[in-house]
């Protein structure tokens, strides 16, 4: 049985090995199709196995902190996939960071809790979790959406929907600020509130009861963990141009794009989302969730500021009217699904009823 699970993991060492090897030989070269399609299965192989090796180092160190560990590595991801595609996007890039830190937000907050509150009810019959944790990372994100894609629209230092300067640092700053102080209350001043309840509200202290990995395997994985994101980082630069191209091609709106960085960077934590609801641990998957949100904007909102002394052209970061609207809809109903503590298949279905618009007005705008 040990022999068999090893064989079953194997995989997940050596495709970041491979991601590599083939960076190594595709690195700045123009690539035919037949090239580009292995480079994007190898991509979803790397994607994959970072998870999975994040998630050997999140049992490790356990609730919350495995959340954490997941949701930075996935934002780690979408960071390095943004900032690549800003640096050889030209002018269409100047909306690719609002674009995809908004995909994000409603992936996560819609996509992903819509999902994890289906699938928690079908099984359990209503899906608990903690409203005093759930609401504090629903209130962090609001405040960070507010802050960095929808005041951009309403400033006058400069024309359209552009931050200044030293508004943009401001917005930087207080992102990593509300960030860091989000995840010292996590997983210091009150990581009981994150942590997994019973259908009594009492807390579940482990997330089950196998056997944590050992020091030396958690290691192992967080390396593995890096050159993963490696690979993934590299392998997207090389097919970044047939995925803007495919876009053009099908006469859809640039924006897509950004929505198709955030499904493939997300969807390995969506899953692990799911895995968490159907053992009826719905509280992990919000954390999931709420806390991918909370750091694709945190991160990448700082990253891109950075990124921007040296990119040429401007950064567009404020939201149309339309998107607002749906961005100040999903805070309303998040907050009046959080509040209760425990879920049916209807909130379930709203939110992913809101996703589901979302995706039709990011096609058809």
């Amino acid at each position: 049985m040990i022999s068999r699970l090893r064989s079953l993991t194997q995989w997940t060492f050596l495709v970041p090995v491979l991601a590599v090897v083939l960076l190594v030989f595709t690195w700045g070269r123009s690539l035919p199709g037949a090239l580009v399609a292995l480079m994007t299965v190898v991509l979803a192989g790397s994607v994959l196995a970072a998870v999975h090796h994040a998630e050997v180092v999140a049992h490790r160190v356990g609730e919350p902190f495995g959340s954490l560990v997941l949701a930075v590595a996935v934002t780690i991801i979408e960071v390095a996939l943004i900032v690549t595609l800003m640096v050889d996007g030209g002018d269409k890039s100047s909306t690719l960071a609002r674009d995809t830190v908004f995909a994000a937000v409603m992936i996560t907050c819609n996509g992903v809790v819509g999902l994890s509150l289906l699938v928690g009810s079908l099984r359990h019959g209503t899906a608990v979790f903690n409203p005093e944790g759930t609401g504090a990372a629903l209130a962090t994100v609001a405040t960070l959406a507010t802050l960095s894609l929808v005041l951009p629209t309403f400033t006058t230092s400069r024309p359209g929907p552009e931050f200044s300067g030293v508004q943009l640092t401001f917005a930087a700053l207080s992102s990593l600020i509300l960030y860091g102080l989000f995840v010292a209350t996590q997983t210091v001043r009150h990581r009981d509130y994150f942590l997994p309840i019973t259908r009594h509200g009492e807390v579940i202290s482990a997330e089950d009861h196998a056997e944590a990995p050992s020091a030396r395997t958690a290691r192992t994985s967080l390396g593995f963990l890096g050159l993963a994101l490696v690979g993934v980082v590299g392998l997207a630069k090389g097919v970044s141009p047939t995925i803007e191209s495919g876009v053009a091609a099908a006469g859809l709106h640039h924006a897509v794009v950004g929505v198709i960085i955030a499904l493939l960077v997300l969807l390995p934590e969506t899953i692990a989302a799911l895995r968490s609801a159907r053992r009826d641990r719905v509280q992990t998957s919000l954390n999931l969730a709420l806390g991918s949100a909370m750091a694709s904007i945190g991160l990448t909102i700082p990253a891109v500021a950075l990124a921007s002394i040296w990119l040429s052209g401007p950064l567009v970061l404020g939201l149309g009217a339309t998107h607002m609207l749906l961005l100040a809809l999903t805070v309303v109903v998040s907050s009046l699904t959080v509040v209760p503590g425990r879920a049916t298949l209807l909130q379930g279905g709203v939110h992913l009823v809101l996703f589901a618009a979302y995706l039709e007005l990011a096609i058809n705008p």
